[in-house]
């Protein structure tokens, strides 16, 4: 993985924003297309005052996951434990919700505003366990951007 030119890509995508949502589409395109066991990428933001999370911006098959409840599968548990989830092989989870035949494998990161849990970035994976911690240092960089940007 080569984290400074993905790193330096994202910065180049958000500072030449036209709008948030097209910025959030441009991000999951370029990771999706540049990291080829990153499947499905997308962007899930607390749905208003609700206790649920809404997908905005993604690049990949389409989902019927566009509400997800608090404590509700993978990035559902996020969302209450406010912490990145690592799932190497989604067959071991008992409350995951399935995306599809084809996932095997899902990391969530969150994004915060003013210590604030706000969203997160969600990656599905054909592939079983080829999540590493650049990975996640690489998804935290993203979140962090994202929440400065919006």
């Amino acid at each position: 993985m080569k984290i400074d030119f993905l790193k330096n890509n994202i910065v180049e995508i958000i500072n030449k924003s036209d709008s948030k949502e097209s910025t959030l589409q441009a991000i999951c395109d370029f990771l999706k297309q540049e990291i080829d066991y990153y499947d499905w990428v997308g962007f899930y933001f607390k749905n208003g005052n609700k206790e649920e999370l809404k997908l905005a911006q993604y690049s990949g098959e389409e989902t019927e996951h566009t509400i997800i409840p608090f404590g509700k599968g993978i990035c559902g548990q996020v969302a209450v434990s406010n912490k990145n989830f690592v799932v190497q092989d989604v067959k071991e989870q008992d409350n995951y919700i399935s995306c599809g035949w084809k996932v095997k494998s899902e990391i969530v990161i969150p994004i915060f505003k003013n210590d604030e849990n706000i969203g997160q970035i969600d990656i599905d994976s054909h592939t079983a366990n080829p999540f590493t911690e650049n990975d996640e240092r690489l998804l935290e960089f993203v979140c962090q951007e994202v929440s400065d940007f919006i």
